[in-house]
């Protein structure tokens, strides 16, 4: 080794040792007399102390020649520290050097190697080997270690092995688009990069195999946005001879592991929620239920305080919801006029806000005062459960659009009222998904079909398969998502086992018997052969980190991250290849 010890480990018990250490050149401080020098690795910093005597002239100007980020092995003798810092780990000695070597030197980095440095992103993900450097970062990378550490560890204490499925697999035409891979030795014939194992995870509960995990990269070719990279870690989880409530309370215990031994927080039982109550409470199947402003219906299926007035707004809304906003009475006109030209912006699309006062005199004071009267407001006042102070904001119109509307609305007010604190984590199950959604069908615009809202091989609740033949906007999923903090971090389901379900889903998402067959023949002939019954979950390893580190963005918890446009600008792809590669692939590109 050419190091004895790290930059962070060296404490008091270790003066009047002789060290040698190995690092990066942090900073230096020229005194005149006296120079020090913070050296760097991934452990910590150092601070070097280099003395002007006749005996070490030669010594201090050679390390008046360094610069930031040169490479160094510096051995000394370890001293309690003059002026210290309580600020690192290492701030109560420094290191009086006797010997210095320059193991490499460096140019000057384009931007500073510091927590606060002043580099814009692009330039650090050119340069992101430099800003893996940078401590922030590398403490992300530390807790991703330790995430996956604990989750091996746990799932490995209930007899789960992991498995490795792979990587190059069948394009397939359900979910988001495919990565695809022209294959050399079977001209005009492509493989797919996995979007997940599924299939693979299901054909090895068959084998018997029936406790599987995996850390594994997937990939989708799709719009990318702060939670979102082509390339992304799941944790991939299944089970045979379970029902839903082993599998919510397997990956309930993985997930409070996590917390208490990655964040030293105890996670109390989680809540469950109904996807229907979701959207009525909240306008989000991922609700933030770390505060209140639960939806209030004042028009709906089962109420209506809005109608009769000659508002014609109302009257002809299919629902007008809203939340109560406690302690903004006092919000001004102008705060107001800007709420509602928010709510009206292209992505929220709501055509309007109706705002309610609940003046601390106990008066009540509305956007509508001409059409609604003080008796009219108070009953709407005690819908809400408001009292003098609050503030009541009320959209209006479809109720898929306007309850998304009000739900955007309802997160806004949450972080301007900061009550979505990142310190703070409430976790929640989401369970009975709709099985099918009804969807405009892309290979043929102006015409619909029923897609799967989770997978094609989620399970219908036992109860509702008899629907499956009269009425599949009202069959539920036998599936659960997991929101923390508003964010779906794992979502999963109890996985069809049967041959003869497995080919009714099929044709209900417009498959050939042909089609079934050349798609997915083999997981369903593998289902003649003794499938038992099994679900599973996969949880958004990058994002649980990010959640885990405080962050909305899951970039930083990555070690080489792609860009919003998908690329790699450190290495510069994706990239054109030569025309021998395209030949030998049986590849033509047009030529514009």
């Amino acid at each position: 080794m050419l190091r004895s010890h790290t930059c962070g480990e060296l404490r008091p018990e270790h003066i009047n040792q002789e060290v040698t250490l190995c690092g990066w050149v942090q900073r230096v401080r020229d005194k005149g007399g006296m120079l020090w020098i913070d050296l760097r690795d991934r452990y910590g910093i150092t601070q070097l102390l280099f003395e002007d005597n006749p005996a070490s002239k030669e010594l201090l100007e050679k390390a008046r020649n360094l610069g930031r980020e040169f490479v160094v092995a510096a051995t000394g003798t370890v001293i309690e520290r003059f002026s210290k810092n309580d600020k690192i780990a290492t701030g109560d000695i420094e290191v009086r050097v006797s010997e210095l070597t320059i193991l490499n030197p460096a140019k000057l980095p384009p931007f500073l190697i510091e927590d606060e440095t002043d580099g814009g992103e692009d330039l650090r993900m050119k340069y992101r080997y430099l800003d893996l450097r940078r401590g922030a970062v590398r403490k992300n990378l530390e807790l991703r270690h330790q995430v996956a550490r604990h989750t091996r560890s746990y799932l490995d204490d209930l007899n789960f092995i992991e498995v490795e499925t792979p990587v190059l697999i069948k394009s397939t035409p359900e979910g988001a688009r495919d990565f695809v891979v022209p294959s050399r030795m079977n001209p005009g014939e492509f493989y797919a990069l996995p979007q997940s194992p599924q299939t693979f995870k299901q054909l090895l509960m068959v084998s018997g195999f029936d406790r599987y995990y995996q850390i594994v990269k997937c990939f989708r070719d799709e719009d990318l946005r702060a939670d979102r990279q082509p390339e992304f870690t799941q944790i991939d989880c299944e089970m045979s001879f379970v029902t839903q409530e082993d599998v919510l309370n397997t990956f309930e215990g993985l997930i409070r592991n996590l917390f208490l031994k990655v964040k030293n927080i105890d996670i109390p039982e989680v809540p469950r929620m109904t996807y229907a109550d979701a959207m009525r409470r909240y306008g989000s199947d991922k609700p933030d239920i770390r505060f209140g402003m639960e939806f209030v219906e004042l028009k709906g299926e089962d109420t209506d305080l809005t109608s009769g007035k000659n508002f014609g707004v109302f009257d002809s809304a299919e629902v007008v919801v809203g939340i109560n906003a406690s302690g903004c009475a006092s919000y001004t006109r102008k705060q107001l006029d800007e709420l509602t030209e928010w709510v009206k912006r292209p992505q929220i699309g709501a055509k309007g806000l109706i705002y309610v006062r609940y003046n601390e005199d106990g008066t009540l004071k509305s956007s509508v005062d001409k059409f609604y009267d003080e008796a009219s407001l108070k009953q709407w006042a005690e819908a809400f459960d408001a009292k003098p102070g609050d503030l009541m904001l009320i959209i209006s119109g479809e109720a898929d659009k306007a309850r998304k509307q009000l739900n955007e609305l309802r997160l806004e007010m949450g972080t301007r009222l900061g009550l979505r604190s990142a310190d703070e984590y409430r976790v929640l199950w989401v369970l009975d998904f709709p099985l099918l959604e009804y969807g405009e069908d892309e290979a043929t615009p102006g015409s619909g079909r029923w897609y799967a809202m989770h997978h094609p091989f989620t399970s219908p609740k036992p109860e509702d398969i008899p629907l499956l033949g009269s009425n599949l906007g009202k069959v539920r999923a036998n599936a659960y998502d997991m929101v923390i903090n508003g964010v779906e971090v794992g979502g999963g389901s109890v996985r069809i086992f049967q041959k003869e379900l497995q080919q009714k889903m099929f044709e209900i998402l417009g498959f050939t018997p042909v089609e079934a067959q050349e798609q997915f023949g083999f997981l369903m002939n593998a289902f003649e052969f003794g499938a038992p019954p099994h679900a599973g979950i996969a949880f958004g390893f990058d994002r649980l980190c990010s959640l885990f580190g405080g962050a909305d963005s899951i970039r930083d918890f990555i070690a080489f991250p792609k860009n919003n446009s998908g690329r790699d600008v450190m290495i510069d792809s994706p990239s054109t290849i030569a025309d021998l590669q395209l030949k030998e692939l049986s590849i033509r590109v047009a030529k514009s």
